[in-house]
């Protein structure tokens, strides 16, 4: 499936022309997410290349988010194109944060002078429901910019239940 997210019309981004994003199934339990970021990149603040690991707070700088629902809650993956990475479990609507019992993601990042791409793979309980996309975009004066399948009224909020836009198909067998 391919989507467009759309800036919060309180934090606009002139560099930033389109940011897509392409979800596949990528086996029992995880799913392919592909993000596109196009404009002019050297109006972003874009994070260095590191070491593959888990770190908190990669929301404050340029990162790429996907929310999972469940019955019990739902998760929430950081991805950053420095291929650093966070994810938490919550039990409801910004309640009982944990890091979430997940592995790493396998993240792939290709920079171009006009395009962005972070591919990667992510784990989802096999109950999973929907599906919401977002991505946090740091220009080089600091800006921040917020964008996502859908806002809700007010400020920018990737937790509220209107922006799990995508109903995710039951698992085979169920």
């Amino acid at each position: 499936m391919r989507c467009e997210l759309t800036p919060h019309p309180d934090f606009p981004c002139a560099a930033v022309d389109a940011i897509t994003v392409e979800t596949t199934p990528a086996g029992r339990g995880a799913l392919a997410v592909r993000y596109m970021v196009r404009g002019d990149l050297s109006e972003l603040a874009i994070p260095a290349p590191a070491a593959p690991a888990r770190v908190d707070e990669l929301w404050r700088h340029t990162c790429l988010e996907a929310f999972v629902s469940h019955p019990a809650g739902y998760l929430e993956w950081n991805l950053s194109p420095s291929a650093r990475w966070a994810a938490y479990a919550f039990d409801g609507y910004r309640a009982g944060m944990r890091p979430a019992d997940a592995g790493p993601p396998r993240i792939q990042v290709l920079r171009r002078p006009q395009a962005l791409e972070l591919s990667a793979v992510i784990e989802v309980p096999g109950e999973a429901e929907r599906l919401g996309l977002a991505a946090v975009i740091e220009e080089s004066g600091g800006r921040l910019s917020y964008w996502a399948l859908r806002h809700p009224s007010g400020r920018p909020d990737f937790h509220h239940a209107d922006g799990f836009a995508i109903e995710l198909p039951a698992p085979s067998g169920a």
